[in-house]
């Protein structure tokens, strides 16, 4: 039966992964530091010693981990693994982009591979270069994977969960400044939801603010200041971006004919260019040029002043979304 807990981010993903080796006997949960140390952020933290082991550490190799995992996502068992950074796929792509992702259609839909892939990206105080890139729009490209990037801790316990149901392979990227914030009020125990979806985090008329990812909170503000001077944002989270809620985005859009999007990737080539070209291939007639907020075409810096100056905050939502408001 369903019942309601306190838990922060990384305790509703923990939830979880521990319901999961509960209810599913073929599930494992393996990766670098995640049985006995509990994970890097702390997120399998008591599964090792729950669950014996069927939850383990590896070596540092993200090639056998990814490319171990295919191969047991196809003979019956339903791998959870983590790659502590997004950007540690970079080393193990083929192993995700030619292999898991062509499993059903080598196979001519004899196999599938139900592999579930943890990671984290976004920037934080003292990232590196290699520790702090957005890539989602890396996996978007190929056919066959699936993407969510859970904001709340009741996305980090469902989206979890309804990856790991999943029948194809799913990445699920989440965001370390979020995984020991405040605690949440986090629905535990119910039916497990099928993947895709939106949240409407604000109903509005005047324009359509899309995002996804931890930087969906200074869209959210960004609206709010807006409201107070009299332009009704709708706000749309996108937790799901493989599948993407193209109807919805593409209505709320008609509605309102007028468009930011917003993300933490770069600009060029991020994931928010796929939304215009959605918008202007629909024909739908813009009151005003829609705009992207993102990071400009640079390395992200370790300096935590630094970063703040080229990762959207609030304030350059609100210009984007006054910009959009203001003209037409």
């Amino acid at each position: 039966m369903p019942e309601t807990r306190k838990l922060s981010y990384g305790e509703a993903a923990n939830a979880a992964l521990r319901r999961a080796l509960d209810d599913w006997p073929e599930v494992l949960v393996y990766g670098e530091d995640v049985g006995v140390p509990g994970g890097v952020f702390g997120v399998s933290k008591g599964l090792r010693k729950q669950f014996g082991d069927r939850v383990f550490d590896t070596p540092i190799s993200e090639s056998a981990i990814l490319g171990s995992a295919v191969g047991a996502a196809m003979f019956g068992r339903r791998p959870v693994v983590e790659i502590m950074w997004t950007d540690f796929f970079l080393v193990a792509l083929d192993q995700v982009v030619n292999q898991a992702a062509n499993v059903r259609y080598v196979s001519e839909g004899r196999l599938t591979a139900p592999l579930t892939i943890r990671t984290q990206q976004g920037t934080a105080p003292g990232s590196c270069a290699q520790h702090s890139q957005s890539l989602e729009a890396f996996f978007l490209h190929t056919p066959g994977i699936r993407v969510c990037m859970p904001v709340t801790a009741q996305d980090a316990h469902d989206l979890l969960l309804s990856s790991i149901a999943c029948d194809d392979p799913v990445v699920v990227i989440e965001n370390r400044t979020l995984y020991h914030g405040g605690k949440q009020e986090v629905s535990v125990g119910g039916p497990v939801a099928p993947i895709g979806g939106l949240r409407v985090r604000r109903p509005g008329t005047t324009a359509t603010a899309v995002t996804w990812g931890s930087i969906s909170q200074q869209v959210l503000v960004a609206a709010e200041t807006l409201a107070s001077e009299d332009h009704d944002v709708e706000v749309l989270e996108t937790p799901w971006l493989d599948p993407f809620p193209w109807d919805e985005v593409l209505a709320s859009v008609a509605r309102t004919r007028r468009l930011v999007v917003t993300h933490e990737a770069n600009r060029t080539g991020g994931f928010g260019a796929e939304v215009l070209a959605r918008v202007a291939e629909a024909g739908i007639e813009l009151a005003a040029p829609p705009v992207r907020v993102a990071v400009p075409d640079l390395r992200l810096p370790a300096a935590p002043g630094l970063a703040a100056a080229v990762v959207p905050a609030a304030g350059d939502v609100a210009d984007a979304l006054r910009r959009v408001t203001t003209t037409g």
